[in-house]
């Protein structure tokens, strides 16, 4: 039952889907809908999500990690979403912060102006009564509630087109359950802190870039809460407004340096910043380079790291077949997948990148379209792959901004060695070998007595095997069905045969009918049999 604040924020949503021209989600409230949805416009969707508010540009953020669901434009245009919303007041926020903390014995000064304002919370400068500045960021007042409300309506909507082709084909009502996951995670600062902790440490002890020129904000555990995080101030600009002037070398030091401590995320530790855009990627006044905003990270194991490699490489040597087989490890088929025609949308799409000049390969660029390709092919790849492609694309864009002479591929060549080192054996050799050698043990213990078990069975003849043949039932149903139409035949002819004997030999009247009636039967029979033949469409 809707109760009256769920009608109003109905309306209110129902009014910004006609202001922006879009009439299905009204027809669809009221029953009345389509059976196919009809998607706006990217510019258009990505508008009607900004004017709905702080949930609906997280739902519009959480879609732009999902090239498995939308196409290249819609991706692209919902990544430009950012929560940018005016800031609560400061008398609203100090109320608010008083609640958790008593600011008066755990800062020596708080200022309530906030310095960058999202649609989940907002941040804060102040200095902690040892003297240290740190950032202060709070929860917005109410946004709980309004989750809450908003949530109810996206659930509800994504039921309602769930009996849809559309909504069976992308499975709606788990998208929207995905969608309240992440949302709540959100909204316990706890949980971006551990994130926040887990890549700092990570990248602390990386062995492939200087970690003293890479910050990650250090929290302030004592302070923190699900409403209020308290992390280390970090003073410094967003790197595409740094002032560097000419200095090549000092961006190609600070590229090389993002894309190595990327790769180690991506590719070593499975861990990784999923939203490295200009905004969360700071230049700090003491030369170094800081992640900022771990709310939205990604996660690969083992298996998915390397294949993932394997298709970064297969992408660059224009190698379709291997990307295919690639792609069959990573993505879900949805039906049967016609290899051979995904080879070919492979080879066609790889071969307009082959030859080309390091300096002009969009790694990011090729690796949507393989996504899409794949999409086309009804394969689902899973969420992760999803946040990979963003992750990867929002740090190669803003590379390219800040140095466009860089070069993905480039800069992962001389770590290949390495990294196909680290998938291989780990960070510890010694564990690794024992690891092998004690798989080989079992290995050479079981192999005598399985070997020797297959041995009796065959000896004994008892050895059963039980082989699976794809399509083998429709192959046994056509010749069922030819068999049964050469028996019909068969039949058809005796009773014309019988009949012109018989006619041919008739001496009373009941030959007679006998004959007429065998007649009869060859006849209906021959009928059915050809209208059956012509039915089935192969009678050519």
């Amino acid at each position: 039952m809707l109760t009256p604040n769920l009608i109003s924020r109905q309306g209110e949503i129902v009014e910004v889907f006609l202001r922006h021209g879009w009439d299905y989600m009204r027809r669809l409230l009221v029953g009345k809908a389509p059976e196919e949805p009809d998607i706006p416009p990217p510019a258009v969707l990505r508008n009607i999500l900004t004017d709905l508010g702080p949930v609906y540009i997280k739902f519009g953020q959480l879609l732009s990690t999902r090239p498995d669901l939308l196409p290249p434009a819609y991706i692209e245009s919902l990544s430009l979403l950012q929560s940018t919303v005016p800031p609560v007041d400061a008398v609203t926020i100090q109320a608010f912060l008083r609640q958790h903390l008593n600011p008066d014995e755990v800062f020596s000064e708080v200022n309530y102006t906030a310095i960058a304002s999202g649609s989940i919370g907002q941040v804060h400068r102040a200095i902690l009564k040892n003297g240290q500045p740190v950032a202060l960021k709070i929860q917005r007042p109410g946004i709980e509630i309004q989750v809450r409300r908003d949530m109810a309506l996206i659930r509800d909507i994504a039921k309602l087109v769930a009996s849809t082709q559309f909504g069976q084909r992308y499975n709606v009502v788990a998208l929207a359950d995905e969608f309240s996951t992440a949302l709540k995670a959100e909204l316990d600062f706890t949980t971006e802190a551990t994130y926040t902790d887990q890549l700092r440490q990570n990248l602390a002890k990386s062995h492939w870039i200087e970690s003293h020129q890479l910050a990650v904000p250090e929290i302030i555990w004592p302070l923190t809460q699900p409403k209020v995080l308290v992390m280390q101030w970090l003073d410094g600009q967003p790197i595409l407004s740094a002032a560097m002037g000419s200095q090549a070398d000092k961006r190609n030091a600070l590229s090389s340096l993002l894309f190595r401590s990327f790769f180690q995320q991506y590719f070593i530790d499975g861990f990784f910043h999923a939203d490295p855009h200009p905004g969360n990627i700071f230049y700090l006044r003491d030369g170094r380079v800081a992640l900022l905003d771990c709310g939205m990270m990604g996660r690969l194991d083992p298996q998915t790291r390397a294949t993932l490699t394997e298709m970064v490489l297969a992408i660059v040597s224009s190698d379709a077949q291997r990307c295919a087989q690639l792609t069959l490890q990573l993505a879900e088929p949805l039906q049967a997948v016609d290899l051979a025609k995904l080879e070919h949308d492979y080879s066609r799409l790889l071969s307009r990148y082959y030859g080309l000049a390091l300096k002009n390969f969009n790694t990011a660029v090729a690796f949507a379209e393989v996504l899409e390709a794949g999409t086309r092919n009804h394969l689902r790849w899973p969420a992760n792959i999803g946040l990979f492609a963003k992750s990867l694309a929002n740090l190669e864009g803003v590379a390219r901004q800040f140095n466009p002479q860089i070069n993905l591929i480039a800069e992962i060549r001389p770590l290949m060695v390495d990294l196909f080192r680290q998938q291989l054996i780990g960070d510890d050799p010694l564990q690794a070998l024992l690891r092998t050698g004690l798989e080989f043990r079992n290995l050479s213990l079981s192999a005598p007595r399985q070997f020797g078990f297959l041995l009796d069975r065959l000896s004994e003849e008892t050895l059963v095997w039980n082989v699976n043949i794809k399509d083998l039932t429709s192959l046994q149903k056509s010749i069922e069905q030819a068999a049964n139409r050469r028996s019909f035949s068969t039949v058809v002819a005796a009773l014309i045969i019988g009949a012109a004997i018989i006619s041919s030999n008739q001496t009373n009247t009941q030959l007679q009918w006998l004959s007429t009636s065998l007649f009869a039967a060859a006849t209906l029979l021959g009928i059915w049999l050809i209208i059956s033949i012509l039915r089935s469409g192969r009678w050519r």
